[in-house]
């Protein structure tokens, strides 16, 4: 492992505190970024019907034990995000805006001990429990956000076969970074996905409002 990669969730920290999280934001096009792109339609005026079903699985937790990936009551929604540390620009992105989620989320009573965050690496021979600890210390969550891995690449591609998330790794002994399209899961208590977001979508108010929305929270207190 190189010393660039075993820094990645230090170089994090340093990035978020030095602003470079607003940077990140802008570029998953966060409503206090540049100027929105859409609307936000506002909750509970629309619907999300189910897209796919995703099952339960076991993962192994930033303590290195396992853990569910998420772990939904009946009333709570989840939000799941795939990365890897190394990753130089997609990743840092989500990292940046699910942290304003988390910050928003333990802020909003509506949405307050509600809302689940499951961030999951696609590296698992290099991104351990210990790293995936590293990154969690970075993020510094106020709410339920689990930072998960797996014991190796068979125990992860189930997990990306349901979710449908696809990644393409480089040829064996090759440094070339992984390749995959920034995807975040917004996901119910039955299991079922019911928005999923990439870039130009993954926009902070469209989060919070489908989350409103699956929680009949309608446009209340907006």
């Amino acid at each position: 492992m190189s010393s660039r990669r075993a820094s990645a969730p230090r170089a994090l920290a340093a990035a978020l505190l030095l602003g470079a999280g607003g940077a990140a934001a802008q570029h998953a096009h966060g409503p206090e970024a540049a100027a929105p792109r859409f609307e936000a339609p506002a909750p509970g005026t629309y619907e999300l019907p189910a897209i796919a079903r995703v099952s339960g699985h076991r993962m192994l937790g930033h303590d290195g034990a396992p853990a569910p990936l998420l772990e939904l009551a009946p009333g709570q929604v989840g939000f799941v995000s795939f990365v890897y540390l190394s990753c130089p620009h997609a990743c840092p992105a989500t990292h940046a805006l699910l942290q304003r989620l988390d910050r928003h989320v333990a802020a909003d009573a509506r949405l307050a001990g509600r809302v689940q965050l499951a961030t999951i690496s696609f590296d698992p021979g290099r991104d351990t429990p210990a790293r995936m600890a590293e990154l969690r210390r970075a993020l510094a969550p106020r709410g339920s956000w689990r930072f998960l891995t797996a014991r190796d690449r068979a125990g992860l591609e189930p997990v990306l076969a349901d979710f449908g998330q696809d990644v393409l790794r480089p040829p064996a002994g090759s440094d070339a970074a992984l390749r995959h399209v920034l995807r975040v899961f917004l996901v119910d208590a039955d299991g079922a996905v019911r928005n999923v977001y990439s870039t130009g979508f993954l926009d902070l108010r469209l989060l919070v409002n489908d989350a409103l929305t699956l929680l009949g929270e309608g446009s209340r207190g907006e």
